[in-house]
């Protein structure tokens, strides 16, 4: 039997992560509900996951308009009944907002991704956490790189903005844990695989006077095993949490870095 299997999955944000996960939850029995801001990205996933016998629906939204969020979220309990799984995995443009100083760092470009991203992330969760703890069962996944526990510098905004969604997860497992909804965070390091990757690493070796690939080896040698987070590792942990195999957990980080933070 597939890990997943009869679960209903809803996943925001149409990316390399938001499509990797779809990919894998689908592959593991689970009906997924895809929304995202790019019809073409959309298109392109349900192209791939149908003809392997998965089950996705899509649908353009907004991840940050409450209403359109919980009018979905609505579509979604009238056709299967329930909702299981909810997984965020938004993001911005990091052009502007990381690779600059602090001192120098504009309010606006600052505050940008802690407005967008706890914003989100909080309209997500309560729409699941609502009908998760009507139903007595779910759990809400999130994904927050290594910068939200190490703080480098130059990352703006970025570090409160993935701080502040851990402590959001926290929360909603302490109201919501008795009525069976759990809520978890997956830290990673930089997945190599995800198109942001080229963008931040970029930006990150011009503000060190360092090239791409000089960066990219000193974020490698701070992980124990010399080597960045997988994509497919990431996919795997999140397909372990969302399953009964995963029941106990909740209320905490997953730490997926390997080695480059130790608990």
């Amino acid at each position: 039997m597939k890990r997943l299997e009869n679960k209903v999955a809803v996943i925001y944000g149409d990316g390399t992560v938001g499509g990797a996960m779809s990919k894998a939850f689908a592959r593991e029995g689970a009906k997924v509900f895809l929304t995202g801001r790019t019809k073409a990205k959309l298109d392109a996933l349900i192209a791939d996951i149908l003809p392997g016998g998965g089950t996705i629906e899509t649908a353009l939204l907004d991840a940050l308009d409450e209403q359109a969020v919980e009018r979905h979220m609505s579509e979604v309990i009238k056709k299967t009944g329930k909702i299981d799984i909810s997984f965020n995995a938004i993001g911005i443009p990091q052009k502007g907002i990381q690779g600059i100083a602090l001192t120098e760092l504009s309010l606006e470009s600052y505050f940008l991704p802690i407005a967008t991203y706890a914003k989100s992330h909080f309209v997500t969760a309560k729409a699941a956490a609502r009908r998760m703890v009507k139903q007595g069962h779910g759990v809400m996944l999130m994904h927050t790189p290594n910068a939200s526990r190490i703080s480098p510098p130059f990352v703006g905004g970025m570090v409160p903005a993935w701080a502040a969604i851990e402590a959001l997860f926290r929360s909603l497992s302490v109201e919501c844990g008795q009525y069976g909804v759990r809520s978890v965070c997956l830290l990673t390091t930089g997945i190599p695989e995800t198109s942001l990757i080229d963008e931040v690493w970029g930006i990150h070796g011009k503000a060190h006077g360092i090239s791409f690939e000089q960066f990219h080896s000193v974020m490698e040698g701070m992980t124990h095993r010399q080597r960045l987070t997988r994509l497919e590792e990431l996919t795997n942990a999140a397909i372990f949490v969302a399953s009964e195999e995963g029941s106990a957990i909740t209320g905490t980080i997953l730490n997926l870095t390997a080695g480059m933070i130790v608990d």
